[in-house]
């Protein structure tokens, strides 16, 4: 398996906030922190397991929990951001609100 390094994390969340119509979180210590996380992850694992979730043992059982996570296109339109706050709706960016704990929907 190919290791990844923190510029192609940082190419695959642009990519995804892109293409989902996000924004990345901008406070650039926490994205650093999360995509540190996204990083250990994928080279621990093998896929891009949520820095913000433990795993359930194997790929198929993470496949919600896979960045984005499957709970994401529920909690960015509804609270503003992800559970993690790596994504964030354009709305809520212009809020100037800082991002808050949600409900975890995986265990909820």
């Amino acid at each position: 398996m190919k290791q990844k390094s923190l510029e192609d994390v940082r190419l695959f969340t642009v990519m995804a906030a892109v293409k989902q119509g996000w924004v990345l979180n901008a406070d650039q210590g926490f994205y650093d922190i999360l995509a540190q996380g996204l990083c250990d992850n994928f080279n621990r694992y093998g896929y891009f397991l949520c820095p913000c979730r433990d795993t359930d043992g194997s790929r198929l059982a993470d496949k919600d929990s896979i960045c984005p996570c499957l709970w994401s296109k529920s909690d960015i339109p509804e609270y503003g951001h992800c559970y993690c706050a790596l994504y964030l709706s354009q709305n809520f960016v212009d809020s100037n609100l800082a991002p808050s704990s949600i409900p975890d929907r995986r265990y909820g």
